[in-house]
């Protein structure tokens, strides 16, 4: 850690003469304000179209940025998720220096032109008015809203409305930047050929002057969990096809029952082409072109949600069918053969997801935003082996129950 408070971590690899740089703020979609829903996204998509000047490197336009980092073959990705916007490129070894100091520039001091933000609205606008128009979207967003009301940040979508985002400043955008962006919430992972000596001196050149006072924390809005069904039909008659969302509240990453949730849902439908939402609906009952259920474990809890994609006129059986699939599950819970198959298949699969520069970087990172430790990928072989039966079925029974269901259907479908 940095004197100021950014976190720096390194891995040195040698398979390649290539480094990945993944650079994040603790500055996602959760710190909006109030009433600019979408403000961190619309951040996200200006923030690297220039820079100002400062003691070290002249201001550089989205010209210069973009013939920087195309003369070395370079795409720079840049993302919100609810508590983290990302930066991540890939360079070569000996690029390492100057795309570190011009990542670090476009973090710290952003220019966000006029012109540039006029442009970058009006792709935002433009991708939130195809959302409106995609009946998945609608219904995730929908289904979010109902599990996590207002002012709770995870029931507002991240890229929020056209016409918020028409009225967000340059003026807004930069103080939102003042407000949110401060040494202590960044941490930069670096992995790849570079000594872990020489990555920690150029972090530290880059980030180490930069001073800026840490933001108040983001105060956890409590979440409560429905007690009665809910059910909205969003009316999309052009469509061809009608998407169902159906979820619940749960968990944060740090409860202590997260790795038996977390097995239980894989064995439940993590895949759409596997467990027991795919097998049931899509492979025997062939209703649904795809079905498959998520476990979004957060800093707040998250929601555990089921997602199918069906013709019309097999909504009612399909909503029935999860109905059937949740119930069953809460009820009566996993099978030995089921808890044993997940568990090995999600230890036999991390050295798997640990096999890029990028994939190690962003495991850091995520280790790193939940306290988990740079030993994580270690413990946690023994971590889903210490899950038993009885733990993995009591989490089914704590969050699975389709009286308890929100329910959400968009699409060509006729509720009368």
């Amino acid at each position: 850690m940095l004197s100021n408070g950014a976190v720096v971590l390194a891995k040195q690899t040698r398979t390649m003469p290539a480094v990945t740089i993944n650079l994040a703020v603790r500055a996602g979609s959760v710190c909006d304000p109030p009433d600019a829903a979408g403000a961190m996204y619309l951040l996200s998509r200006v923030v690297d179209r220039g820079t100002r000047a400062t003691a070290s490197s002249p201001a550089r336009s989205a010209e210069d940025i973009a013939e920087a980092l195309d003369s070395r073959g370079i795409v720079m990705g840049l993302t919100v998720t609810r508590h983290l916007l990302s930066l991540v490129c890939t360079c070569l070894a000996e690029d390492f220096e100057a795309v570190m100091a011009l990542a670090g520039d476009i973090i710290r001091v952003p220019s966000l032109p006029e012109d540039e933000l006029a442009t970058r609205k009006g792709e935002v606008i433009t991708s939130i008015r195809q959302d409106e128009d995609n009946p998945g979207v609608r219904a995730t967003e929908a289904l979010m809203a109902q599990l996590y009301p207002a002012p709770h940040p995870y029931g507002f979508p991240a890229k929020g409305r056209a016409d918020v985002v028409e009225s967000l400043t340059r003026d807004r955008l930069l103080a939102l930047h003042a407000a949110r962006f401060a040494p202590s919430e960044v941490s930069v992972v670096v992995v790849g050929d570079v000594e872990v000596e020489r990555t920690a001196d150029v972090a530290g050149t880059v980030f180490g002057g930069w001073s800026a006072p840490t933001p108040p924390p983001i105060g956890a809005t409590p979440v409560v969990a429905a007690t009665v069904r809910r059910r909205t039909v969003i009316p999309m008659m052009n469509k061809a096809q009608a998407d169902i969302a159906y979820g619940f509240t749960t968990l944060t990453r740090a409860d202590p029952t997260f790795y038996a949730s977390w097995l239980m849902n894989h064995a439940f439908g993590q895949y759409s082409m596997s467990g027991r939402l795919g097998d049931s609906i899509r492979e025997k009952q062939g209703m649904a072109y795809y079905v498959y259920s998520t476990l979004d474990a957060n800093v707040m809890p998250g929601p555990l949600l089921i997602r199918a994609g069906v013709s019309p006129e097999n909504v009612d059986r399909a909503v029935a069918s999860i109905d059937d699939e949740v119930g069953r599950l809460g009820r009566d819970g996993l099978t030995q053969t089921e808890l044993d198959d997940s568990r090995r298949f999600l230890i036999h699969a991390m050295p798997r997801s640990l096999e890029t520069n990028s994939s190690i970087a962003n495991f850091l990172q995520n280790a790193e935003l939940y306290g988990l430790g740079l030993d994580y990928d270690l413990r946690l072989p023994g971590l889903l082996q210490g899950v038993t039966l009885d733990a993995a079925n009591a989490a089914a029974r704590r969050f699975l129950d389709p009286a308890r269901a929100t329910v959400v259907i968009a699409g060509p479908y006729d509720q009368t």
